[in-house]
């Protein structure tokens, strides 16, 4: 749960950004700055490519009744790094942009502009709750995941994302050529 709330925060971030620099963010799907976007999510990707494919599972501390002890500062940690992994990702900025724009040109003359809010607060309210949902679920599968599983998994994410990361530093090379 903290990770999804430092992704609900960098959400609510861009939802700002994308509002306020209105402007900034057209001229950037207009594709005057397409190459940057590119070469830095790209980077970004594989950056997080890397250090996910030899990433080990870390011993967890449990308690006599079998449940895993965790401190404020994990929840801290995992809160900044939903933050950051979500914020990383230049795709989110496109999202938010679009759904602004969507929400924008619904909105009927006359009423008032509150209309915006309560529709960007219904959509984050319903991806906040289907994180949730997802949460308990994984919750229920844990018995299920061992220190092989996760191994496999972080070097499967790994090489994805770092594939991903290569084709975007090529596609931004490209464009810039």
């Amino acid at each position: 749960m903290a990770f999804d709330l430092g992704v609900l925060l960098s959400d609510v971030l861009y939802i700002l950004i994308a509002y306020v620099f209105y402007s900034e963010v057209s001229s950037i799907i207009s594709g005057e700055k397409q190459e940057l976007i590119k070469l830095i999510g790209g980077i970004l990707f594989l950056i997080y490519g890397i250090i996910s494919f030899f990433k080990r599972p870390k011993q967890v501390k449990v308690n006599e009744d079998g449940d895993t002890i965790h401190g404020v500062r994990d929840y801290v940690l995992l809160g900044v790094k939903g933050f950051l992994l979500n914020f990383a990702n230049p795709m989110v900025i496109f999202y938010w942009f679009s759904v602004i724009t969507f929400g924008a040109k619904n909105e009927a003359p006359g009423e008032p502009r509150f209309y915006i809010l309560y529709f960007l607060a219904t959509i984050l309210i319903t991806f906040f709750s289907f994180d949730l949902l997802k949460i308990f679920g994984a919750k229920m599968l844990r018995p299920l995941v061992t220190d092989r599983v996760l191994i496999a998994l972080n070097q499967l994410i790994g090489i994805v994302f770092a594939v991903f990361g290569v084709f975007l530093i090529l596609q931004g090379l490209k464009v810039a050529m």
